[in-house]
């Protein structure tokens, strides 16, 4: 009889202790990001993944899923494990795409868990030097004036520099400029400076730097406040554009459903990357700012970018296939 009751005994001892869960991670941890290497988004998914994978003790890898307007590497992040092994180091297009797509075979808001912002910058809008123009107001004047008359360059059809100038054309009343968009950033800022196109929302380091160089001219910065890489930028608003602003930003996401033990150690682990000397250095040199908010805070920013461009493309009428 007492040998019984000590087998039950140890028997309990036993079962919670087996399945007692190892401590996250245990594994290599894969972060997903649909744009090419080298890219803009990229460079900041590998410094960040870096120093997670000091903090984390496990290698933290990136791969890179290009292609669907970063869709694809969405949709395989939406559809892994909720275990915290596969992540997706995200940006502002993934608040774009359930707007303008029309088949989209996942939904950002519901199938991502949203970790922690990275960081960001704005856009800037910047025009060819040969544009009699010098400032939004004069902009806004000519096109009215010669309608279609002016291009402007985009990274692709419902990406942010896309959605900023439809947001312009609403703010000033449907002037008409044409659309010619590029398959990336880096082509529809060389179609910019080369006079192809007229004009363009273009993230900040690469609108800082070419205006510097004297190949553009910068008109406004698509924030609340001024740039410390353009100080000499007015905002939108001083240019006499109110509520126009639009921000590029990266962050982190994972799999909804994904434990909120691991959601908030990825979050610390985040943050504390994007603030190291050495890491906030390398966004302010290129005009970006490390954000490192918490997955609440990003959930309801990501909510209201959402919300926000999907009003700008049902107003505008941006479809895509």
């Amino acid at each position: 009889m007492f040998r019984s009751i000590l087998l039950a005994i140890a028997c309990l001892l036993a079962g919670p202790m087996t399945a007692w869960p190892q401590e996250y991670p245990v594994k290599p941890v894969r972060v997903i990001v649909g744009f090419p290497a080298g890219g803009g988004s990229d460079l900041i998914a590998r410094l960040v993944s870096q120093k997670l994978t000091a903090t984390l003790g496990q290698p933290v890898v990136v791969e890179n899923r290009p292609g669907a307007s970063a869709n694809i590497a969405a949709e395989l992040v939406a559809r892994a494990a909720p275990d915290g092994y596969t992540l997706l180091f995200g940006n502002s297009s993934l608040s774009i795409s359930p707007a303008v797509f029309r088949k989209l075979s996942y939904d950002p808001v519901r199938d991502l868990a949203p970790i922690s912002m990275a960081s960001s910058y704005p856009f800037a809008l910047a025009v060819h030097p040969s544009l009699p123009v010098r400032s939004v107001k004069e902009l806004v004047a000519l096109a009215k004036a010669k309608p279609d008359a002016l291009a402007y360059a985009s990274a692709g059809a419902g990406t942010m520099s896309h959605m900023a100038m439809e947001l312009l054309r609403l703010r000033i009343g449907g002037a008409r400029i044409q659309h010619l968009p590029y398959k990336g950033a880096a082509p529809a800022s060389i179609s910019l400076i080369s006079g192809e196109t007229q004009l363009a929302f273009l993230v900040m380091p690469v609108a800082a730097a070419q205006v510097k160089a004297g190949k553009l001219r910068g008109l406004a910065v698509a924030a609340p406040e001024r740039s410390a890489a353009a100080p000499q930028m007015p905002t939108m608003r001083e240019a006499g554009i109110a509520g126009h602003e639009a921000v590029q930003w990266n962050g982190m996401f994972a799999p909804a459903r994904t434990p909120q033990a691991i959601l908030d150690r990825l979050h610390r682990e985040v943050a504390k990357a994007v603030h190291l000397p050495d890491v906030r250095q390398r966004f302010e040199s290129e005009g970006a700012a490390p954000v490192g908010n918490t997955p609440g805070e990003f959930a309801a920013f990501y909510r209201a970018e959402a919300e926000k461009w999907a009003d700008v493309a049902k107003r505008s009428g941006t479809k895509l296939d």
